[in-house]
């Protein structure tokens, strides 16, 4: 069981973009940071009103938004045009190749999401967008299945191996999950502060674990927190 503390996260600082980096990213690199298994990026981000990522290319990776705080403008070069907003996931698998645009379209109001990559499983294919909303109500006080290999439970697919929960808790809520044999498991507080198998975690703190038995998520206080089920396997695979 490894912590990482979200103060020994990468940083970068663009004026519009804010942006906090589990593991190695763009002008961020660290030799011990550059994933874990299939998992490539966590990047925590906040956009200023008014910007965001012009279009950019991307392929042969799994890529998901998350957001916590405001609104997100999608729009790429399959046709998809969407607004992501709390408690949306979306999911778009860039095989062969895709540009897309991500913006914060309002005056006032900031937005905050996780942006998280994923090795698929093989290279090319067609693109494929993805965009499922999860309720508070769905996720409060359990680890709710949100992404997976089988689009089991309405989850959203994605082609890898990786099955991905998220949870919120409070107080006395606890939820457990029990990994199979030959399992990692990735463990990051989107917000809020929680324990994990006895351990005290906070916003931005994010923890690996080589072949769990069972996890355990307590004592959590306003706790939005993203559990990543992952082959056994040291270093991702080269995209």
């Amino acid at each position: 069981m490894q912590v990482r503390k979200a103060s020994d996260r990468g940083v970068a600082e663009h004026g519009w973009l804010s942006s906090r980096h589990t593991f190695s990213f763009a002008d961020y690199r660290d030799p011990s940071q550059i994933g874990f298994s299939d998992l490539r990026v966590i990047n925590e981000d906040r956009v200023t009103p008014g910007k965001g990522f012009g279009t950019h290319p991307h392929r042969d990776m799994e890529i998901f938004s998350y957001v916590l705080e405001g609104t997100l403008a999608h729009s790429d070069s399959i046709g998809t045009g969407s607004q992501i907003k709390p408690g949306d996931v979306q999911v778009m698998s860039a095989g062969s190749g895709v540009t897309h645009s991500e913006f914060n379209g309002s005056e006032d109001e900031p937005v905050h999401f996780l942006q998280i990559w994923i090795v698929p499983d093989h290279t090319g294919g067609a693109p494929v967008y993805q965009q499922q909303h999860f309720s508070d109500a769905d996720k409060r006080g359990r680890l709710r299945l949100i992404i997976s290999p089988d689009g089991r439970d309405g989850s959203l697919r994605i082609q890898q191996d990786t099955h991905v929960y998220a949870g919120l808790f409070d107080g006395d809520e606890r939820a457990t999950l029990t990994l199979d044999e030959n399992r990692h498991a990735y463990v990051h507080v989107a917000r809020g502060s929680v324990e994990l198998n006895g351990v005290k975690l906070a916003a931005g703190d994010g923890v690996r674990l080589r072949n769990p038995q069972m996890l355990e998520l307590t004592a959590g206080r306003d706790a939005e927190v993203l559990v990543f089920d992952l082959r056994a396997q040291e270093l991702p695979q080269t995209p």
